[in-house]
């Protein structure tokens, strides 16, 4: 069962997406729409034709498959419910990182390769995103790992407690700055807009349509709650089990469950509520949002050293 964990983000990310739009709907004093949309929305998608461009080479045609298929096999890198699994020994957060890494790259690509002047738009910005998130997302992450002496998740999780220096209080609020930017969100970039001077992720998949815009949809989803679910195995892993044979397990799985439901509506609320609350920045502002994120990531690893694991 402990293998089997990441189905859990592969069924229930859409899942996340309602839970998370809801809320906002509500902070903003609107009902909106319920928590099972996101599912009529790819199961809508599935259905529909695709409309390929005229310029669309391999690239643009393996693109939604590659990464569908680098945010799973990311998934499975990290505990859900069981930091004891085999499975997780085959891999660490630096892989982790490069697994997601290799998603965008060919995303990126496929944006530049539609032939329109938005994609290009949305895969230079993209890039630009990246380069300034991706070390902010290392370095918080490696101060857990200091800590803990291993770059393994499940290591990690195991040895963890819940924001237990200054460090990772740092650490987890670059984290935070980090995932708004990895999964699209405001103040960095807004899901739920299709203007074309402001988007970046819409941007890169403007000219997807049909199955393969449920893809990117379903692996984007999949990918905001698997950042959920490693800022909670670095940050906050109480209630996840440290092991043991699948009969040891099944008394602590209902309660490793609802621990890990509720931090993910912690999380869920806490974006959206940064959300409501904020305007997205100007591109030009990033710089200094991700910037100061990063200020934060490297104070923690200071903080840490000076302080001793």
């Amino acid at each position: 069962m402990g293998n089997l964990q990441f189905l859990i983000m592969l069924l229930l990310s859409p899942l996340l997406q309602g839970v998370i739009k809801k809320i906002k709907a509500l902070s903003q004093g609107r009902v909106g729409s319920g928590v099972l949309q996101p599912y009529r929305d790819l199961t809508r998608l599935f259905k529909k034709e695709m409309v390929i461009p005229d310029s669309a080479s391999w690239v643009f045609h393996a693109a939604p498959y590659i990464a569908f298929m680098a945010v799973i096999a990311a998934s499975m890198m990290a505990p859900v419910l069981n930091a004891g699994a085999p499975v997780f020994r085959m891999g660490d957060i630096i892989a982790l990182i490069y697994t997601l890494a290799l998603g965008r790259f060919f995303l990126t690509l496929a944006g530049l390769d539609a032939g329109t002047a938005f994609g290009g738009e949305g895969s230079s910005r993209e890039a630009t995103v990246a380069i300034l998130v991706e070390p902010t997302m290392g370095l918080a992450i490696f101060t857990a790992a200091i800590a803990a002496g291993s770059t393994g998740i499940a290591a990690i999780t195991k040895s963890s407690n819940i924001l237990q220096s200054p460090a990772n209080v740092l650490a987890f609020a670059a984290f935070f700055v980090a995932l708004l930017a990895e999964t699209g969100r405001v103040p960095v970039d807004n899901p739920d807009t299709h203007l074309e001077l402001t988007m970046i992720h819409e941007g890169m998949v403007l000219e997807y349509s049909g199955r393969y815009l449920a893809l990117l949809e379903w692996a984007h989803y999949m990918k905001q709650m698997l950042l959920f679910t490693v800022a909670i195995d670095l940050f906050f892993p109480f209630g996840v089990s440290a092991g043991g044979s699948f009969f040891a397990l099944l008394p602590v799985i209902p309660k490793a469950g609802i621990l890990y439901a509720l931090k993910l509506l912690l999380l869920a609320a806490a974006v959206a509520v940064t959300e409501s609350s904020r305007a997205k920045l100007r591109f030009f502002q990033l710089p200094s949002l991700l910037g100061g994120a990063f200020v934060l990531a490297l104070l923690s690893i200071i903080t840490l050293v000076m302080l001793g694991r």
